[in-house]
């Protein structure tokens, strides 16, 4: 990725920038000027510096190292000969050791952090005596810098600084082993719940560790007498519940089996009296955690949280539908005695049909919102016997209700209904009569003809639009020749919704085909464009030449339909018109040919779409984007490359899922390096988790060279693929020369507990070369 293409840079930022590059191709005698440079009030210039700097290798380090021990007055100097020195290719470690015995703690305390970033295994030993320094803050970054590198020798080291008693210490060590994904923190951190100051914090640690031995002793935290013992408790088994499916792929109800065996009736009483007087993210827990256990013990404590307010309300109806003991009745009560802000909670969780009545009650609720809702609930839960209640909100003030209200109506396709619409549509409101001739032209059949006919001589405008809308979802001959005739009325307004409405019938109809092209020609703008939409819709190839000459029309809107329409034709002239519009000024209408090129998929308009991808318009690198997605070339995997570091988080976002979606390796390489930027690692795990063909072989190379931290997140994606040849892979990167891949899997392959995968841990434990390895192993064969 070249910064200076990605951002935009003002002109002097421009001229540093480029001052930078030609420094760094002189080579190391210029090395004084970058580091002169490493205070640039450009974050990006900066950071182009620090790039160079850690290219340089060998050659900078000193020079580094001496801005690290002497010039201390800066603090942006100071994190850029941090980052250049994390970042560094050279042989850091050799030199940055000699500073741990320096006097200033600050600067131990860089060394630590560089150490850590560079997550070199060699600098465990010097962390682990950083750990026992005078000053806390050298201490604390050592143990997170060990967190880090992970391994062995760090992870021991940890359990040694949680069995200290230095309060400072063992605080972050806690939080570190909690993170480290490593069974043997388990034991270290259970001991720590027998001490009121470590408790709570050794409890989150056990639920971020996601490990199957944390469930016992955090469940045995429920029993307490204390409440906030209690609520962190159940915090932290929601965590592991979370985390296990996030760390190893585990199916989420190992987890959830071993709650509802584990938890007993005096504990599921302790979560209830705690429930009323926790926060929101405790209470949402404590409402999960009861609807996977499950025991009619919870209904009670849950029944009452139904008249909590927000989120706490909704998680407790979840947790009562999972129980499945008379919910509804107790939806339907809550829903009944509820505020309009409860009710807008608990409706979308109605699910019996038996609840409609109750329901409906809440058609008449002042808040317009809650009668929406009630509208979508009444349509999901498909009882007839409601839909007279439906009909008088077509007559609402608000908007929303009334179309929640006509799409619940069209749920029921009983004769009742029908004669209720044909009713409506002589109401003295131009609303109801709209509606209920949508309503009509949706069931399409006889019932709908004459109030469709009547609708098009209405004195309303918007009823004589829904009337010629309807007509062509009608099979029959009049309801045909009245939409023939309305497409040749005098008044413009009618003929351009005439061409909307042709555009919805069947192709073939020679008529239908003469009236649009007719259309075209038409002296009324909106005309010409709905002829040009209709024919693109129809694909009528023998419209292509008119319609190009509508690319010069004085209409805005109809050059852009008639670019919209050509691609649809797969014709020669179709196809020329878009490539020359892909190339025009005008932005309307280059981004849609780009949309154009991009449904044809022809390999000769690819450089034109690679092009557009590097437009300093966002807009438009989003349709380019879009539309090299799909060609089989490795150019458009470079191309989403750079759009995934794009400023523009919407360009960026696209571009990473576009990658997702490619079954090239590089695309795969790709996403796994993204992975390291804070910013792009969740949208790069996302993309990665989409089953595209070469996707688990891209992840078994990357893991063959992957440090601890990126084998545990590459092993996890690995384990959540839905592909057939996923299984095999993890057998397979437990067999790498990879150590971290292998630790990493082993936890995979307990998670899943088959014959063959415990009897690969089993090998393992006997016979694999590291040692770290095999004591996982027999941990996990023993949980």
């Amino acid at each position: 990725m070249i910064l200076s293409e990605t951002f935009s840079l003002t002109d002097a930022e421009q001229t540093r920038f480029a001052h930078v590059q030609r420094i760094s191709e002189k080579g190391f005698n210029h090395i004084s000027e970058l580091l002169d440079m490493l205070i640039d009030p450009s974050w990006i210039v900066r950071r182009s510096v620090i790039d160079s700097l850690a290219r340089s290798g060998d050659s900078a380090i000193e020079p580094l190292i001496g801005l690290l021990r002497n010039k201390r007055d800066n603090e942006a100097r100071i994190a850029a000969v941090v980052d250049a020195l994390s970042s560094s290719s050279g042989p850091v470690e050799k030199y940055i050791v000699l500073l741990i015995e320096d006097s200033d703690p600050a600067i131990v305390a860089d060394v630590a952090q560089i150490l850590g970033r560079r997550r070199s295994s060699t600098a465990v030993p010097t962390l682990v005596k950083l750990t026992n320094h005078d000053n806390d803050n050298v201490a604390v970054g050592a143990i997170e810098a060990l967190g880090k590198i992970g391994g062995r020798a760090a992870v021991e080291a940890l359990i040694d600084i949680v069995s200290g008693k230095n309060f400072f210490r063992v605080f972050p060590a806690i939080d570190v082993l909690g993170r480290s994904a490593d069974p043997r923190s388990v034991a270290p951190l259970v001991k720590l719940l027998s001490n009121p100051t470590f408790l709570p914090e050794a409890s989150r640690a056990l639920g971020r560790s996601g490990e199957k031995s944390a469930v016992a002793p955090l469940i045995e935290l429920l029993r307490s007498p204390v409440d906030a013992v209690v609520r962190v408790a159940a915090i932290s088994l929601w965590e592991l519940r979370d985390q296990y499916q996030e760390k190893s792929g585990g199916d989420v109800f190992v987890i959830e089996n071993l709650l509802r065996d584990q938890v007993k009736n005096e504990m599921v009483r302790r979560l209830g009296q705690v429930l009323p007087q926790s926060d929101s993210g405790e209470a949402t827990s404590i409402c999960h955690l009861l609807g996977v256990i499950g025991d009619a013990e919870a209904v009670p404590a849950l029944t009452a949280a139904l008249q909590c307010e927000g989120l706490v309300a909704s998680n407790a109806a979840t947790a009562l539908k999972k129980i499945g003991r008379d919910t509804d009745a107790s939806l339907v009560s809550a829903i009944h005695n509820g505020s309009s802000e409860r009710r807008k909670i608990l409706l979308p969780l109605v699910g019996r049909s038996s609840a409609a009545f109750e329901v409906a009650t809440c058609l008449r609720d002042n808040d317009p919102e809650v009668k929406a809702l009630a509208c979508d609930t009444l349509a999901r839960l498909g009882n007839p016997n409601v839909v007279k209640q439906l009909f008088p909100l077509l007559d609402d003030d608000n908007l929303r209700v009334v179309h929640s209200a006509t799409a619940a109506i069209q749920a029921f396709g009983s004769r009742e209904t029908r004669e209720l619409a044909v009713k409506a549509a002589e109401s003295v409101n131009p609303i109801v009569r709209r509606s209920a001739l949508r309503i009509l032209s949706y069931f399409g059949d006889s019932s709908a003809l004459q109030p469709l006919l009547k609708g098009m001589s209405d004195i309303d405008p918007r009823v004589q639009e829904a009337a010629l809308y309807g007509l062509p979802f009608l099979d029959n001959k009049e309801a045909l020749e009245a939409l023939f005739a309305s497409a040749q009325a005098e008044v413009a307004r009618t003929r351009a919704l005439s061409m909307r409405a042709l555009g919805q019938l069947q192709s073939g109809n020679e008529k239908v085909y003469s009236l649009l092209m007719n259309g075209l020609n038409d002296t009324d703008s909106w005309t010409r464009y709905y002829a040009c939409q209709s024919l693109g819709r129809l694909k009528y190839i023998p419209a292509s030449s008119e319609i190009v000459k509508l690319l010069e029309d004085v209409a805005g809107q109809v050059r852009v339909a008639a670019i919209e329409a050509l691609s649809h034709f797969d014709s020669p002239v179709a196809h020329q018109a878009l490539r020359s519009a892909a190339e025009r000024e005008d932005l309307e209408i280059r981004r849609a040919a780009l949309v154009g090129l991009g449904l044809a998929k022809r390999i000769e308009d690819l450089p034109i779409l690679l092009s557009a991808v590097s437009s300093s318009d966002p807009a438009t690198k989003l349709m380019a984007l879009s539309a090299v997605a799909q060609f089989p070339s490795s150019r458009v995997v470079g191309a989403l490359s750079s759009a995934a570091s794009d400023r523009d988080e919407q360009v960026s976002a696209s571009a990473i899922a576009f990658l997702g979606g490619r079954r090239e390796q590089e695309a795969t390489e790709v996403l796994v390096e993204l992975l390291a930027i804070p910013a792009l690692k969740n949208k790069a795990k996302a993309a990665l988790l989409i089953p595209s063909e070469g996707r688990v072989a891209g992840l078994l190379i990357a893991l063959a060279s992957a440090d601890h931290e990126l084998a545990a997140i590459l092993i996890s994606i690995l384990s959540r693929l839905q592909r057939p040849e996923a299984r095999t892979a993890l057998l397979s990167a437990f067999r790498l020369n990879n150590v971290a891949a292998r630790k990493a899997a082993a936890q995979a392959l307990a998670a899943r507990r088959d014959s063959e995968m415990v009897s690969a841990l089993q090998e393992a434990e006997e016979n694999d070369p590291d040692q770290e390895v095999r004591q996982i192993c027999s941990l996990l064969l023993r949980q």
